[in-house]
């Protein structure tokens, strides 16, 4: 590392853009802006970045991130960004990015690549057969190399897993509208995407880790979790809570560092809750000198009014010094 850097990851909550609403985008910016300067990261990764056309038949691309980033050095940053699985285009909504000062020499995204696709069949339990169900993610996660100045490289991990929100199901029929079977099999349904996707992403932290035991690495992300639940146990790699943090494989949550009045990034329904996360590799934990969650005057994502100015996310920011 060069004396210290900044990493800083930001869901931006749907960040958008069209003609005809140029006005409040305009004003989203008045209140993004200032919030990217304060971070000054380095690296910046992102998620909720939707993509755009300027015409019907044209290709998708980043104008919304392109007018948020004009003017400011994260404009000149090295990009990657991830795709819709299966072409060479963004998707229009739910784009992951990582953009950083320092050359990428390598990214890709993971969809199913480590972890294959999987079906899972509903009981029938009197209803009419509801046929399998493929378990599939719902947007990939994207990897990045980034040479540092140091000359070591910094692998970051972008990652934006499920929300705990039941997944849609044929309705319960024979059982009768009161029943809530397809409630609670959708969300069984959701709990395996989402700690399915932890596993391949930490079976992609085993690979760095067996390709060199003393890896710089971060996990980052919208992970939908906290910090006791499933998917956090996954990235991790713990065995439990009390597992020593100098373990060699162990990912270190940074936000564990800052006062437990100001863990969180977001509110709902009137409780602070922490889903915004940064996990770090044993040699990059040692080196974080701060953790800053910048979630003042965050708005309770239940009762927040569109249009969202800002995002219904605090970004996360840890600092690094060699």
């Amino acid at each position: 590392m060069a004396n210290q850097f900044r990493l800083a990851t930001f869901n931006l909550e749907n960040l958008d853009y069209s003609a005809a609403r140029r006005a409040v985008f305009e004003r989203r910016l008045g209140v993004l802006k200032p919030l990217l300067n304060e971070l000054a990261a380095d690296i910046l990764c992102l998620q909720e970045i939707n993509a755009q056309k300027t015409a019907d038949h044209d290709s998708r691309s980043f104008l919304a991130l392109d007018r948020l980033f004009a003017g400011r050095p994260y404009e000149n940053y090295h990009r990657a960004t991830s795709v819709r699985p299966g072409t060479a285009a963004p998707a229009d909504v739910h784009n992951l990015v990582i953009a950083s000062r320092w050359p990428i020499v390598e990214h890709r995204q993971l969809f199913h690549d480590i972890v294959a696709k999987w079906s899972w069949t509903p009981p029938a339990e009197g209803r009419s057969t509801q046929g399998p169900v493929e378990v599939a993610w719902d947007r990939p996660l994207l990897y990045a190399c980034i040479a540092s100045p140091d000359g070591a490289p910094l692998h970051i991990i972008n990652l934006h897993l499920r929300a705990p929100r039941a997944v849609p199901l044929q309705a319960d029929g024979a059982t009768g509208g009161d029943s809530s079977r397809s409630f609670v099999e959708g969300q069984f349904l959701a709990a395996q995407k989402r700690e399915g996707q932890a596993l391949e992403a930490r079976l992609l932290v085993e690979r760095l880790f067996d390709a060199d035991p003393a890896a710089r690495i971060v996990v980052c992300g919208d992970l939908n979790s906290r910090e006791h639940d499933s998917p956090m146990r996954i990235l991790r790699g713990a065995r439990d809570e009390d597992t020593p943090r100098t373990i060699p494989r162990i990912l270190v949550p940074l936000a564990e560092r800052v006062d437990e009045a100001r863990r969180f990034s977001v509110v709902h329904g009137g409780r602070k809750i922490l889903l915004d996360h940064i996990l770090a590799s044993p040699a990059l934990a040692a080196a974080c000198s701060s953790v800053v969650i910048l979630n003042e005057g965050l708005q309770d994502e239940v009762t927040a009014q569109e249009p969202i100015l800002g995002s219904l996310h605090a970004p996360v920011m840890a600092s690094f010094i060699s």
